[in-house]
């Protein structure tokens, strides 16, 4: 783990602790995003070290409220759960993001006290704008460089290949404008190919 996300922990753990309702805080280390989960505290999602990220590109990154490098107060369900959720980039002393916070409130027990007043669900629409900022480009462009980097794209077998395009589209990376032609790149096929593996993934599911 970094250490600069190492000195997050004893935040992780305040925050944690300080929530009235049922919350989880977790440090993603963005240095290695297919196991990006370096420190849980509390559980809410059932989150565990060595997982990878689940939200950060398809409700943070495509979210029209992304700015200063974080989102506030997003919502998805997990396990029939509702789960408020609050994500902020960890940036190092160069500039460069290596990590992410995110805070998750199971909001189940608040939506049904706060549901009259709508105090504790309120929030902005999620939906995209159809405007990506250069910023959003940039960190996308670095998730692509270290998942493939690490994998040595080039030399890589067709399953591998496979494989990481099945990771990157589970996880929301080709909804980036221009995400497709970067992998095709790093990955040394088309982008006609791409989409035949894409494809592929698609008939393989249940």
């Amino acid at each position: 783990m970094h250490p600069i996300l190492k000195a997050f922990i004893p935040t992780a753990n305040l925050i944690q602790k300080s929530s009235p309702f049922a919350c989880e805080v977790v440090l993603h280390d963005l240095s290695h995003p297919q196991r990006s989960v370096v420190y849980v505290a509390g559980d809410v999602t059932g989150r565990k070290v060595g997982q990878s990220f689940d939200h950060l590109v398809s409700e943070v990154l495509n979210s029209k409220n992304f700015k200063d490098d974080y989102v506030a107060n997003y919502f998805f369900t997990k396990d029939e759960k509702l789960v408020k959720s609050s994500t902020a980039f960890i940036r190092d002393e160069a500039g460069e993001i290596i990590g992410a916070i995110c805070v998750n409130v199971d909001a189940s027990v608040a939506k049904s006290l706060f549901e009259m007043a709508g105090n504790f669900l309120k929030t902005s629409e999620n939906e995209p704008d159809g405007e990506q900022n250069d910023d959003v480009t940039k960190i996308v462009l670095g998730l692509i460089d270290k998942i493939i980097a690490k994998n040595e794209g080039k030399k890589l077998k067709k399953e591998q290949k496979l494989e990481l395009v099945g990771f990157m589209n589970e996880k929301g990376i080709f909804n980036i404008k221009g995400a497709i032609e970067v992998v095709a790149a790093k990955l040394n096929v088309s982008k006609i190919t791409i989409y035949g593996y894409l494809d592929q993934l698609k008939k393989k599911r249940p």
